[in-house]
């Protein structure tokens, strides 16, 4: 074996301390990245609204999001269960800001929506993620 071929050795992985990653790890790393930033821009834009003794939803669910992010990066199944709450925070926020109203809703929940799926489709990577050492 030449030591080109060193780098594909299991014991050589083991001892660098580099794992082989799946493509659905990587990508619920990028999730993890935009939701964090999303994250970041509802809470300080919620902060400053609560400054102008508005709305606590926005803050509220930037925290929710960034502890999501942080889940995703685990990985960790609690992603998903931070992502629910908040989810389903939104909708009752939602529900009471503008009621039954559909096409007020679609501003309010289509966002949300896309991530809750997004979530969801990694719940493979956070439930191998749970049965790591």
């Amino acid at each position: 074996m030449s030591d080109t071929n060193a780098d594909a050795h299991p014991a050589r992985t083991e001892r660098t301390g580099v794992r082989n990653r799946s493509g659905g790890y990587v990508a619920t790393l990028v999730l993890a990245a935009v939701v964090g930033v999303f994250g970041l821009l509802i809470l300080a834009g919620g902060i400053w609204l609560i400054s102008l003794g508005g709305s606590w939803y926005y803050a509220i669910a930037g925290i929710g999001l960034c502890v999501t992010a942080w889940f995703l990066t685990g990985p960790s199944v609690m992603a998903l269960w931070v992502y629910l709450a908040t989810y389903a925070f939104t909708v009752v926020w939602a529900l009471w800001e503008k009621g039954l109203d559909g096409w007020a809703q679609v501003p309010r929940l289509v966002a949300p929506t896309v991530i809750l799926v997004l979530v969801l489709l990694t719940l493979p990577v956070l439930l191998k993620g749970r049965r790591s050492p």
